[in-house]
């Protein structure tokens, strides 16, 4: 379980790391997106995956540590807000530049 959760957090790390080092606006968000998935996999993965343990801490023997799950919900709020503020830039963007290139103009 261990190998399949780390080989998932490598492959959208590096996809999200090369879509970001594109020249157009749209890879660069959909990698911002993938890089905020892998981060929020990463924080869940921090607090030790227990299935059928309760969160709340005194209720039985053992329990699922709620940090992570805190931290993961915050961060799904931050990313969200991040992805729509980044897009209605992108937007912007493309309607006074006419073009979606990351620099503005178009290489040759």
């Amino acid at each position: 379980m261990e190998a399949l959760f780390a080989a998932t957090l490598g492959i959208l790390t590096a996809s999200g790391v090369y879509l970001l080092l594109r020249a157009r606006t749209f890879p660069v968000v959909m990698g911002l997106i993938l890089l905020s998935y892998a981060v929020n996999l990463f924080l869940f993965a921090m607090g030790r995956l227990k299935t059928g343990m309760p969160a709340v801490i005194g209720r039985s023997a053992e329990y699922a540590d709620p940090l992570p799950q805190a931290l993961v919900l915050t961060a799904i709020v931050i990313g969200f807000a991040m992805t729509a503020f980044i897009l209605v830039l992108a937007l912007r963007g493309l309607g006074e530049l006419k073009t979606d290139h990351v620099d503005g103009k178009e290489p040759r």
